[in-house]
């Protein structure tokens, strides 16, 4: 059975308990708006009020754009006050403790992976439990992974991240293409949703490591400095 055959477990975590893709939830939540918080701080230079908006945008957005596509309104960022209060402590962590925080960049980096992970798996879920395809869900899942960071990217008048750096947009739709092929076999729950965010996670990490970029065109190759 799929997921909307049996949604219990996933409800339970995005309403008013506190299972553990809630917990998951909210962590890779709070790692999204420490990141995007630092990036209004060292790009931006901006104010509080900046910089606590830019990562709540950051941390909320792409769940946001996935409840505005599923027409599950009002989305959930606002119906649970958590997910609210959490990105805005993570934005106000990150204004004040900046400097110490610069010195945390891998960690910083791992908890982004993490919630880039987690966002591509809840969100593909949720899109299977409002009837969506298993390949719609897939792409909603990336979506909600990286929808926060290509709002952020673009406020601060940068080339998405996604679009132009690093293994991102592909690792979240593995991760989520894996978490749909299982659920449709009727393999469901917190264990699948960890699996397949784990191996976005993996992927991901092995492309800051070792500096992996997505394919480009035959023929492209960077703008060196002796070049026209």
């Amino acid at each position: 059975m799929g997921w909307g055959i049996h949604p219990p477990w996933y409800n339970d975590g995005m309403g008013t308990q506190a299972p553990l893709l809630l917990v998951l939830d909210l962590t890779g939540t709070f790692a999204f708006a420490l990141n995007g918080a630092l990036t209004a701080l060292r790009v931006a230079r901006l104010d509080i009020v900046g910089v606590v908006t830019l990562g709540m945008i950051t941390a909320l957005g792409g769940g946001i754009i996935r409840d505005v596509i599923l027409d599950s309104l009002p989305p959930a960022t606002f119906s649970d006050w958590r997910y609210l209060a959490v990105a805005a402590g993570g934005g106000l962590i990150a204004f004040f403790s900046g400097r110490q925080l610069e010195r945390l960049n891998m960690p910083i980096t791992v908890l982004d992976a993490a919630g880039l992970s987690l966002f591509a798996v809840t969100g593909a879920g949720k899109a299977l439990e409002f009837g969506l395809g298993p390949a719609q869900a897939v792409i909603l899942g990336a979506i909600t992974g990286v929808g926060g960071g290509t709002l952020r990217d673009v406020l601060i008048q940068q080339i998405p991240s996604v679009l132009s750096s690093g293994l991102y947009a592909i690792p979240a739709l593995v991760g989520a293409a894996a978490f749909v092929v299982v659920t449709e076999f009727g393999i469901d729950g917190p264990a699948t949703a960890v699996g397949a965010a784990s191996l976005c996670f993996a992927i991901r990490m092995a492309g800051v490591h070792f500096g992996i970029d997505a394919p480009r065109p035959p023929g492209d190759r960077e703008t060196g400095p002796d070049d026209g």
